[in-house]
């Protein structure tokens, strides 16, 4: 069975070619706004792509969030979702928007493990807890990041996850066009897909995903939510591209799940 048309979004979202530039030319404003509280390019290994951009608050930080980005580990790179880092930034939190490296240049398990480096760079930035959420692909690793097959030289500072939108259960992918570029395999499909595995002990987490979404993202953030006992919110009037709208704005409700016991 091809499941190509249950993973698309753009299809069925009107204006979705309006949303990546429109991403592009919010995320550039911002990080001009910022002046020298926007620190771009921090290396997390020796790859042009393993970087990340950090933005500090006015004040010193609360600790740090990590937001990772989507696109079906194809597409986009961290320049496109600095206004997200809004949100979090109002209520006095560093934010860390890492790139990493594309299908098919690499695969899940590896683009995984660059997650859990640029997590261990990003951290010995800033002090603190440490949230990390993610939309879409970037809502898995979020979740991968919360497993515990997965080495983080400090486990211990990740205290939450939000995955917005997760993509939970890699099986499905197996059997879209998606997988020419991501090659994913029934043994891998188990090893990266977050509901196979346990989630860390001491660390909180919220799933987040819009209610006018894909019936594929409802089930996919339903199956992380139901493995990992963590509470589900199905955000009403919101598709897989303005879901994320919530991180620019500090009183939205997505921002605070964010921080909802920390």
């Amino acid at each position: 069975m091809d499941l190509s048309t249950a993973y698309e979004n753009a299809a069925f979202i009107p204006g979705a070619e309006e949303f990546p530039p429109r991403w592009a030319a919010e995320a550039e404003a911002f990080r001009k706004s910022l002046g020298p509280r926007a620190r771009p390019g921090l290396p997390y290994g020796a790859d042009e792509r393993e970087a990340f951009d950090l933005f500090l608050p006015e004040e010193s930080p609360r600790g740090l969030v990590i937001f990772i980005h989507g696109g079906y580990w194809r597409a986009f790179g961290r320049e496109s979702w600095s206004h997200l880092a809004a949100g979090p930034l109002g209520r006095g939190w560093a934010v860390a928007v890492p790139s990493y490296t594309l299908a098919p240049a690499a695969r899940i398990a590896g683009i995984t493990r660059q997650m859990a480096a640029a997590f261990d760079a990003a951290a010995a930035e800033v002090a603190g807890p440490v949230v990390v959420t993610g939309h879409s692909a970037g809502g898995h690793l979020a979740a991968r990041l919360a497993c515990t097959d997965v080495a983080l030289g400090d486990a211990g500072r990740l205290a939450r996850i939000v995955p917005i939108s997760p993509l939970s259960d890699l099986g499905p992918l197996m059997q879209t066009k998606l997988n020419d570029d991501l090659r994913i395999d029934p043994a891998e499909a188990d090893a990266e897909s977050p509901i196979s595995h346990t989630m860390r002990a001491g660390v909180t987490g919220h799933v987040w995903v819009g209610e006018d979404e894909r019936p594929a993202f409802l089930d996919q953030a339903r199956w992380l939510s139901e493995a990992w006992g963590l509470p589900l919110t199905f955000d009403r009037g919101r598709h897989h591209f303005d879901v994320i709208d919530g991180l620019t704005r500090a009183d939205s409700p997505l921002t605070a799940a964010l921080f909802e016991g920390l």
